[in-house]
């Protein structure tokens, strides 16, 4: 498993992991493991993890084992903490992971209301009049987001190329709101308190996913020396420029990064969706919900070559798939292997999507080695 090229990502199930540690040491930045409990072949190993409270998904049910993602990068590497941060990196590239755990956010269910009452709905003013204070899940995002750019300021890796969110019962309300829409308030909080923009070239590729309920926040990331280019999608109205329908605070993410690590291109796609301009499509129907994604990543690729990334296939990417029920895991696994091809590449997970009517997410990154880019 020794890194060939400046970023390589290997998915393995538990199972696989023992007899793929000799290597670790020298060669992986970091882990992202999905399910309940921490495999046994990562205790005691001195490296960032992100323990996700997501179940893999097989054959329309939840796997019988869990499964990782692990990505390497060419050596020397080192690694460290600070504060809540695990981190590694090597030269060019940094991976890092921030848990914060379920009794530091205090969620608590939202209180019964007259809905007429609400006048907007529960999106509208009655949130911010009442207590006029942030939520604890707001808080807490917010305090993970400046732990977190403190650091890759102070490391020398201050341009966030990825960010993974897992954030417990993403869809539920406590404090009188979603708790996505908590998310995204505490989350540009943090960007415009360290002087980021919240929107064009500057933002990251991301994704927000559910977590178990009781589960941790977990953010997990990939950091740069070199800024990336922000790809945005001609289909989708662009995440932060949302109407106020979808909350008090637009998202802060852009549709793919493509990032040059070491001379080679990366591109990250963002977690894509059933949405065309801002609003969800085909409703209840999961088949035409992954159509629409690949249109719609299909549209990032063209765009990426545009920028940089010339010749980039559905063939190309490496997936990960959340699937917001189960039993919908097969037919979201036909029509990729339909479009894509038998060597189609993609791990399926069940989790939570960030708005009620999407019943699948695809995120997707592309590491073509044979490619060379001038930084």
């Amino acid at each position: 498993m020794a890194a060939t090229s400046a970023l390589q990502l290997l998915v393995l199930p538990a199972s696989e992991l023992a007899s793929q540690t000799d290597a670790w040491r020298r060669a992986v930045l970091g882990v992202a493991c999905f399910g309940s409990t921490l495999p046994q072949a990562l205790a005691g190993l001195d490296l960032p993890l992100a323990q996700v409270q997501v179940q893999a998904l097989r054959q329309g049910a939840v796997s019988s084992e869990d499964w990782c993602e692990i990505w390497t990068a060419a050596a020397p590497l080192r690694g460290g903490a600070q504060g809540r941060l695990r981190w590694r990196c090597n030269a060019a590239v940094l991976f890092g992971v921030l848990t914060l755990a379920a009794a530091e956010l205090g969620t608590r269910p939202a209180p019964r209301l007259d809905a007429s009452l609400l006048g907007q709905g529960a999106a509208g003013p009655w949130w911010a009049g009442i207590a006029g204070q942030p939520s604890p899940l707001q808080r807490a995002t917010e305090q993970v987001y400046d732990e977190l750019f403190g650091a890759i300021e102070a490391l020398g890796f201050p341009h966030l190329l990825r960010v993974w969110n897992h954030i417990p019962d993403i869809n539920r309300e406590s404090s009188g709101m979603e708790h996505y829409r908590q998310f995204n308030i505490g989350r540009q909080d943090a960007f415009l308190a360290h002087g980021r923009q919240i929107g064009g070239c500057s933002v990251p590729s991301a994704s927000a996913l559910g977590a178990a309920g009781g589960a941790p926040l977990v953010v997990y990331f990939i950091a740069g020396s070199r800024p990336p280019v922000a790809i945005e999608n001609p289909r989708q109205l662009s995440a932060y420029h949302y109407p106020a329908d979808y909350g008090p605070r637009a998202p802060t993410f852009s549709r793919a990064n493509l990032a040059c690590i070491a001379g080679r291109p990366a591109l990250f796609l963002s977690g894509t969706a059933s949405i065309v301009g801002h609003r969800t499509l085909h409703h209840g129907d999961v088949v035409e919900q992954t159509r629409e994604i690949l249109r719609n990543i299909e549209a990032v690729l063209r765009q990426a070559g545009a920028q940089g990334a010339p010749g980039l296939t559905l063939q190309d990417l490496h997936y990960k798939v959340y699937v917001r029920h189960a039993a919908d895991q097969p037919a979201i696994q036909a029509e990729l292997q339909h479009r894509v091809g038998w060597g189609l590449r993609a791990l399926y997970l069940q989790a939570d999507v960030c708005r009620l009517d999407l019943l699948v997410e695809i995120e997707a990154v592309a590491l073509p080695g044979s490619q060379e880019l001038a930084c």
